[in-house]
């Protein structure tokens, strides 16, 4: 070879070396014995060379009886969460794996293991990492940064029907996609879902381009904040929190601080299922402060595929953060991990349950708002259960009322043949046959002369609960309404018996046949709007606030 031929072979290696261009693929291969002691999540640190253009990771538990977890951290930290996934990863600048974000950034990079289950110990591990020079994995042209819709998908303030627990398929043990979900809650004639994939926020990815292909259904954003100990919900977050209890400043007190800085509802997920190893850290154990908490999953799946099973359990779970004086408010999710295709006993699809939520619009922002507010009716076997709208003179349910007494009146559609229970800080103090479509019932209450009481209606299916309304909270203000007495004033008739603080009244005629004309004139309201959420009437606006100050709700507010 000639020296000029020599130095243009030498001038292209040294070009080639540098873009990366022909460098052939590399690989890095970790095997070892899972740590039996210390925490339950572990590193395996790599790094990729300059010049990669993709990136590959193949793992394996090395074993049927054990479980291990499996994630990404890139240099600036989170890269993605395949969970106890056995697919293999791949990410380059324009695509990713499922659950996995897109980019591949030269430097120190760490395989995330999570110790799930080891039922056969020692727990092997064995992970192999690519480099490649080329990517593989098509670009994903339907991938952008979330953005909240500027427009909401409808301006009208109502109870509004949706699921706050589905996953897709950046779940990796989920497999519908957006589009998917989508098609399936319009079914069932929902106005919304919140998408909950465990420990990832790609998701989001795919949010602007499915929410314009289905203009009807809004999505709202959410993560199944899953651990070893529980599982929680952050709804509405966006931005991903650390997962991994006990690592450095990773504890669940930090994630739920987390969640509410970025204006997420804190919410534990299903906290009584106990499964053992079927469904692992699905009861909740951590020890929370109830002030950090906004919500309880009340129901999870279906009541008829498996709910009622636990109902007892969460109920008193729900009561327990509540005699906190905290004003914890009720949600329902169905858990569905297969946009509503799944067959068998205990399949519950999107909408089972179904929790509605009273707000002024139908968007992201104003879902939140409400939710902060308490305005929640958890439906536990789905959308076509009796609704029932409940409230007070000043105050709908997540409210508080300041008065000397009041009149809770509790307005039921889609009812007749169920029993109407009226729960007073856990107790039903009373049951009542609904004998009516739409059926309304009074009940006046004198507030306890400290503190508080709460207040909830129930509809009663065979004896099972299948509707369940946030509380009303009840406060002595010696200067505020006397509901009782202004009606007395009026020479209202009224047949009362007294229990305890609360007094029984019947409904008068006049007012029952009006309720009948309201009701008929809202059912004709609902059949003109095909996308309306609630297959009954639909409930009223609540009371305008009083313009005396003293006599507003002061909702859900912590001060309160």
């Amino acid at each position: 070879m000639s020296a000029r031929a020599r130095l243009i072979t030498l001038l292209g290696a040294a070009a080639l070396a540098v873009t990366g261009a022909a460098r052939a693929d590399t690989s890095v291969t970790f095997d070892g014995e899972v740590p039996a002691s210390g925490p339950d999540h572990f590193f395996l640190p790599f790094t990729v060379p300059a010049g990669t253009r993709e990136l590959v990771v193949k793992h394996d538990d090395r074993s049927e009886a054990n479980i291990l977890d499996f994630g990404l951290y890139d240099p600036s930290g989170y890269h993605g969460w395949g969970g106890g996934t056995s697919e293999d990863v791949v990410i380059n600048e324009a695509a990713a794996s499922r659950a996995y974000v897109r980019g591949v950034t030269a430097g120190a990079w760490s395989v995330v293991v999570g110790k799930a289950k080891i039922a056969s110990p020692p727990g092997q591990y064995h992970v192999e990492i690519t480099f490649r020079d080329a990517p593989t994995l098509e670009p994903q042209t339907d991938r952008s940064p979330y953005r909240e819709l500027t427009t909401p998908l409808k301006r009208e303030r109502r109870w509004y029907a949706g699921d706050f627990h589905v996953h897709s398929r950046e779940s990796t043990d989920a497999k519908p996609t957006l589009d998917q979900i989508l098609a399936f809650a319009r079914s069932r004639k929902l106005d919304f879902v919140e998408i909950s994939d465990h420990n990832t926020i790609t998701q989001l990815d795919y949010f602007n381009a499915a929410q314009k292909r289905n203009p009807d259904v809004l999505l709202v954003p959410g993560v199944e904040y899953t651990t070893y100990a529980g599982h929680a919900n952050g709804i509405g977050a966006t931005r991903w929190v650390d997962h991994k209890i006990g690592q450095p400043g990773v504890t669940i007190e930090e994630a739920a601080r987390l969640f509410h800085s970025q204006g997420a509802i804190f919410s534990i997920n299903h906290p009584m299922l106990e499964l053992g190893d079927l469904c692992i850290g699905c009861a909740w154990k951590h020890k929370l402060d109830p002030s950090q908490i906004d919500a309880v999953e009340i129901g999870t799946g279906g009541f008829e595929q498996g709910a009622r099973l636990f109902h007892t359990a969460v109920i008193a779970f729900w009561e327990k953060q509540l005699a906190t004086g905290r004003h914890v408010f009720p949600v329902g999710g169905s858990d569905d991990h297969s946009g509503g295709e799944a067959r068998g006993q205990f399949a519950s699809p999107i909408g089972s349950p179904t929790t509605m939520v009273f707000a002024d619009e139908l968007s992201m922002s104003h879902i939140l708002l409400a939710l902060r507010d308490g305005k929640t009716v958890v439906k536990l076997q789905g959308p076509d259960d009796p609704m029932v709208d409940l409230r007070t003179d000043f105050a709908t349910v997540g409210g508080t009322e300041g008065a000397r007494s009041a009149v809770f009146r509790a307005w039921v559609t889609g009812g007749r043949g169920t029993r109407l229970s009226i729960v007073r800080n856990g107790e039903v103090i009373q049951d009542v046959a609904v004998d009516s479509d739409p059926f309304l019932h009074y009940m006046d209450a004198l507030p306890p002369p400290t503190g508080e009481d709460r207040y909830r209606a129930e509809i009663l299916v065979d004896d099972h609960p299948r509707t369940i309304t946030n509380h009303i909270f009840l406060r002595f203000n010696p200067s505020g309404y006397d509901a009782i007495g202004a009606r007395a004033s009026k020479g209202g008739a009224c047949s009362l018996v007294f229990s305890g603080n609360v007094v029984g009244c019947a409904v008068p005629t006049v007012a029952a046949l009006a309720l009948v004309l309201v009701g008929r004139r809202a059912r004709r309201a609902t059949a003109r709007d095909p996308q309306g959420g609630a297959t009954s009437a639909r409930a009223p606006p609540p009371p305008r606030p009083s313009q005396d100050a003293s006599r507003r709700p002061t909702g859900r507010g912590r001060s309160s």
